[in-house]
């Protein structure tokens, strides 16, 4: 089984390898290849992959390549996990210094635990594999690289293929530990069977990117506000639905702050207060600074890029402003419709007054009552109701 693993490790793309090392075992395949090209990635995924590795129960290749790829980062622990390592010609492997996701330095105190960290999870696995254990720890605290051949040269991988049928070639016959057990591979006649991705992992891998993610929250947070704010649209509320659920789906595969994601919560409180209460605009302003703050510190370790970021927010942040303004406005305007569309306006005596009688008024014929006689054809203002009844006043 050959998997193909292109693009950054995050939890989408370790489900889809996992997966198939499992689909793998239970087919009795006889080995797998991960063909590997990636800048790295996210450490809870890569180290989902490196585990589903060291405890397969068939013999795992990773294979660097095709020609110009690279196993940067993540990719080095994943490469050296396995059975046996391999590159195509002008690859290259290494660079896997610890860093945030949006390629930010980690401060010096915690760079040092996740340093150190990361040395002792790598020269375990280099060492169970035979590999060289001192250059590993080099790429990860000098980030060092290196092309196919030196790899090979300094026992970083095990050899250098220019293709799959050349490497399946080269596998004949190689012996590999498996289980503490000598295994002797033969990979002559092999048929070539591809693992690819089916529509869940192409939606798990896309909403997996925190960009997405970020997208989709602020895109449900929209619609639901619109639809609080002006009950009755129901279309802004079922997109916004959707896209919350997707959004959520997506938070379970990435390493959410939930403080962040409570800010950008409140920060909709304070949107939808600032309809019910006139606070002149102060309740909008930190509605705006509690959804800064809260998209900032929405993912641990990642960055949304601030490309996106910031033209959201003032999309976003704008419009739920406007909303709330045109809310505000409506709750607050005099009412145009009913009884109490009615106060103040002024009718026409179709019936004498005396005192009661009936008057034309908003294009509907009323019973009315006043203290005062008004004659047919007189106006009067109306100033209050009962029931079904008006009480009007003559218009002097």
């Amino acid at each position: 089984m050959v998997i193909e693993l292109e693009g950054t490790i995050n939890p989408g793309t370790a489900q889809f390898v996992t997966r198939g090392l499992k689909q793998a075992e239970s087919s009795k395949h006889s080995l797998v290849i991960i063909r590997l090209d990636t800048p790295g990635g996210l450490d809870p995924s890569m180290r989902s992959i490196v585990k589903a590795i060291l405890n397969a129960s068939l013999p795992v290749v990773v294979y660097v390549a095709p020609k110009g790829a690279r196993a940067a980062s993540a990719g080095v622990m994943i490469t050296i996990a396995a059975h046996v390592a391999a590159m195509a010609p002008q690859t290259n492997i290494g660079a896997a210094h610890p860093v945030s996701a949006g390629g930010k330095e980690i401060n010096k105190t915690m760079s040092e635990k996740v340093v150190n960290d990361m040395v002792a999870y790598a020269r375990s696995i280099a060492k169970e594999r035979g590999r060289n254990v001192d250059w590993v720890e080099k790429a990860i605290r000098e980030s060092v690289s290196i092309t196919g051949d030196a790899a090979v040269e300094n026992k970083v991988v095990d050899l250098v293929a220019r293709d799959i049928d050349d490497l399946l070639a080269l596998l004949d016959g190689r012996e590999i530990l498996l289980d503490n057990n000598k295994v002797k591979l033969g990979t002559k006649g092999l048929n070539l069977i591809y693992f690819t991705p089916g529509w869940r992992d192409r939606v798990l891998r896309t909403i997996s990117n925190p960009n997405i993610a970020y997208i989709l929250m602020m895109i449900g947070l929209a619609g639901l506000y619109f639809e609080l704010a002006h009950p009755g649209a129901i279309l802004p509320g079922v997109i916004g639905a959707i896209a919350l659920i997707l959004a959520f789906f997506s938070f379970q595969t990435l390493p959410v702050n939930y403080a962040g994601l409570l800010l950008i919560a409140l920060a909709i409180i304070f949107f939808i207060a600032e309809i019910k209460v006139s606070s002149y605009g102060l309740l909008s302003v930190a509605g705006l600074i509690s959804l800064i703050l809260g998209s900032v510190m929405l993912f641990e370790n990642i960055r949304v890029s601030l490309n996106l970021m910031m033209p959201t927010i003032v999309l976003i942040g704008g419009f739920f402003i406007a909303i709330a303004f045109l809310a505000f406005r409506a709750y607050r305007s005099q009412p145009k419709g009913g009884m109490e569309g009615l106060l103040g306006e002024i009718g026409v005596v179709e019936e004498r007054i005396d005192p009661s009688g009936l008057i034309f008024a908003h294009g509907e014929y009323w019973k009315a009552t006043s203290q005062e006689v008004a004659e047919q054809g007189e106006k009067v203002r109306i100033i209050g109701s009962k029931g079904l009844e008006l009480i009007v006043k003559k218009e002097k």
